[in-house]
């Protein structure tokens, strides 16, 4: 019996076309800004404990356009001015450098300004990753003894079995994984330290 070829090609249809200022909207940037240095540090530490890039955290907060505007106009009411600020510059899209500029202009609001307080919008998530962090800290003391009992069964199997006991190498290669497995979480909590200071 003779098997017709399958046709691989797509049927055409009709679809959305891509826009070239979409795509250069998602264009990688350079921006300086002078910050306070709790900004600076609550960027950081939602970034290291979220696992999330400080590039999406910034296109995140800007581009939520109703909030950036409700700072925009709390900065006309109270004048808010910039001081003890620190240079920093960040990574972010065009499109999110754009809408911070337009909303800078729109309502006479300095730019650094709408930056500092959007940032300030993370500060509750830094509240409870504190709690979580804490959490993390009391799991892994209590790994360790985990842990110290696994190598401590391991110890009177190869004084009792040998290393060539399979029961005893099926053993070695469970610790090993929680030794691994303690590791990550040991140095995962070390990298986020910063937010106990906070």
């Amino acid at each position: 019996m003779n098997k017709k070829k399958a046709n691989k090609s797509l049927p055409d249809i009709e679809l959305p076309q891509a826009h070239r200022n979409d795509l250069r909207g998602k264009q990688s940037v350079r921006a300086t800004f002078k910050l306070s240095e709790d900004a600076i540090k609550t960027l950081s530490i939602v970034a290291t404990h979220l696992g999330i890039k400080q590039k999406s955290l910034f296109d995140h907060l800007i581009e939520d356009i109703q909030s950036l505007k409700s700072i925009a106009r709390e900065c006309q009411i109270h004048n808010i001015e910039s001081q003890f600020r620190v240079q920093k510059t960040y990574v972010l899209s065009r499109r999110t450098l754009s809408s911070l500029d337009e909303t800078s202009k729109s309502f006479n609001a300095p730019r650094d300004i709408l930056v500092e307080y959007s940032i300030k919008r993370l500060i509750p998530i830094i509240s409870k990753e504190r709690k979580r962090h804490e959490l993390r800290k009391q799991a892994l003391k209590e790994f360790e003894e985990y842990l110290g009992t696994g190598e401590q069964i391991m110890k009177k199997l190869n004084e009792s079995l040998g290393t060539e006991d399979p029961v005893y190498t099926k053993f070695e290669k469970a610790v090993e994984g929680v030794k691994n497995a303690f590791h990550f979480i040991n140095e995962f909590i070390e990298k986020g330290k910063s937010i106990e200071d906070f």
